[in-house]
Order: C-alpha cells, then structure tokens, then sequence
C-alpha cells in the first residue's frame, strides 16, 4: 500500500458520512494491516473481491499508473462507481475509454487530481475570473524531486510508468489546462535515463491567443515547486507546493502585494472526498469542477508530451 493510499485513507476518516469498508492488495498481509491500521471491516487479496462486494458504494483507486486502466475498467463492470487517481489512463485511448465505460453502466467516475479541489484552487479560479491580474499572458510552473535511483522502484521503473511526466510533471500540465486551455502547439524536450523514461521535462506551450506556458518537471532533484501566473495587470505566486499550496500572493500593477492563505483540511484529501460525496448523494456521473472532458484533454495534452520527447510506455 503506497503513501497517497495512507493518506487517503486517514482523510477519509475526517469526513462526515464516509467510512473505509474494505480494502484489496495482491498481498493479502498488507491488506490486513491497512484494513487494521484503518479499521476496515474488510480486506481482500484481490481487487476483483473488493468490486464483487455488495456493500461498496466507490472504490478508490491507488496503484501504480499502469494498473489504472484495468482496475478501473473491472470496477465499472462490476457496477462500482470509481475514484482513479491520478493519471485515468496511460493514454488518452484509456481514459477515453473508462470514460466511455463510465457512461454505458450510468456510473460515476472521476480522476483524483486533489489540486482542483482544495480552498487554494478555489480562490485562484476566483481572482482569474475577476480578471484581478487582467488577461493571462504567461505561466511558469515546476515540479521537482530527487529521487532514488532505483531501477526496481516505482519512480525509475518503466514497466510501473514511471518517469517524472506522468508522476509530477502532469501538475504543471493540469495548471495549464485549468487557467488557459488546450494549446495549439506543444514543444518539448527530456533526458531520458538508460529505463527509457524521462527524468527530466522541458515543456512550452502556446496558444491561438499567443499566451505561452513554461512548465517543467523532474525526478533528478529538488526544485522549487511553485507557480507564477502574470497577466495585463498583475501576476499571481501560487507558493511551494503548488500542487497543493496553502498560500497565494496577488501582485496588482502599482498596488502592495496581497497574500491569501488558506488552509486545507487533513492531508488534503478531504476536499476530492467531499466532492465524491456531493456527487454520489445528487447523482451526479461526474464532477462539474473537474469533469470527464478535462481528464481526456489532460490525457491528450501529455500524449502530445511523449510524443514530442520519445516516451513511449
């Protein structure tokens, strides 16, 4: 069980009306200590127990990307609803196609990308929207983290999607779709490791309005993860993490700078949750703040990456 299942997991406890049912793991020994560590009624040795459980509303959806797809797929045909994390698919393919799943059984399904729905987005949709900096002329964004180089771990290794694109550099990609859209043009360039995969990216996008996006990501060392939004009249510092900062600075042309911080709740989990939540009472197949068409234009926009850098999974 990886770190964002914990995480979860303990997130899932702070919210009213939630409770973890069951848990599955190929090892069933690691099941049972999760399901124990987080009192679950339940755990199961394969995934395919868990969605054949009567008792289970949603399953959440935590393994390496490239398992995504077809946990994913195997849950909706068993009448789950699902929270995937992030990303849906390896490929736009995929996620077109648990998309489509998703659709034909009438069950919900989202990605679980947590940076659209912590107080922090919120209030960075809201100042965009207000046009507080004007038109938006250009992003700069980055994600950086030294890791171990291991060729047997996750981060290194092909076969578990590794590679600094899909693990971090899809914030900065996301960042980009949220505040400026599809872009018309996609350039990039990586150093890719003796795996095969990239442990450095280097994308520029530009778009029909002439806005440009600089994002960056990497598994070869710390960086300062932050993102910077300038437009018309000002620019916005979205401070380390960006991905799920807690603070915000708003520079207006000629005006003293203005810090927002607002604070997320538990690990900050607990606002995807919520939203599952809101969705699943109101019956909603899909979330309004981060619909199914932002995962397939996401989805597309990083195959346009690979394709750009050589990546192929």
């Amino acid at each position: 069980m990886g770190k964002i299942a914990h995480k979860f997991a303990h997130d899932l406890s702070l919210v009213g009306d939630a409770s973890l049912h069951a848990v599955a793991s190929r090892d069933i020994d690691k099941a049972k200590v999760f399901a124990k560590n987080y009192e679950a009624q339940k755990h199961y040795g394969s995934y395919e127990e868990l969605a054949k459980d009567p008792d289970i509303d949603v399953v959440y959806i935590a393994t390496p990307h490239p398992f995504h797809f077809e946990i994913t797929m195997m849950c909706l045909d068993h009448g789950k609803a699902v929270l995937c994390e992030k990303p849906m698919g390896m490929s736009s393919a995929q996620t077109r196609a648990v998309i489509d799943k998703a659709k034909e059984k009438s069950l919900f399904l989202m990605e679980g990308l947590w940076t659209r729905f912590i107080p922090l987005t919120e209030k960075l949709i809201e100042i965009l929207e207000d046009k507080s900096i004007g038109d938006l002329l250009f992003i700069r964004s980055d994600f950086g983290f030294k890791a171990d180089m291991n060729p047997d771990g996750r981060i290194y290794n092909k076969s578990l999607g590794g590679g600094s694109l899909l693990d971090v550099g899809i914030y900065p990609a996301y960042l980009s779709l949220l505040t400026l859209g599809i872009p018309a043009e996609v350039q990039a360039t990586a150093r890719m490791t003796d795996s095969g995969i990239d442990s450095y990216c280097s994308v520029m996008l530009s778009y029909k309005n002439a806005a440009k996006a600089s994002l960056e990501s990497t598994i070869e060392a710390d960086t300062p993860t932050e993102a910077y939004l300038y437009g018309t009249k000002g620019s916005i510092k979205i401070h380390r993490k960006f991905h799920h900062s807690e603070k915000l600075t708003l520079l207006r042309n000629g005006a003293k700078p203005e810090t927002f911080e607002l604070k997320y709740l538990g690990n900050g989990y607990v606002h995807e949750i919520d939203e599952v939540q809101r969705c699943l009472n109101n019956g909603n197949l899909e979330s309004d703040k981060h619909p199914h068409a932002m995962s397939l234009e996401l989805s597309l926009l990083l195959d346009r990456v690979k394709r750009e850098i050589g990546l192929e999974y």
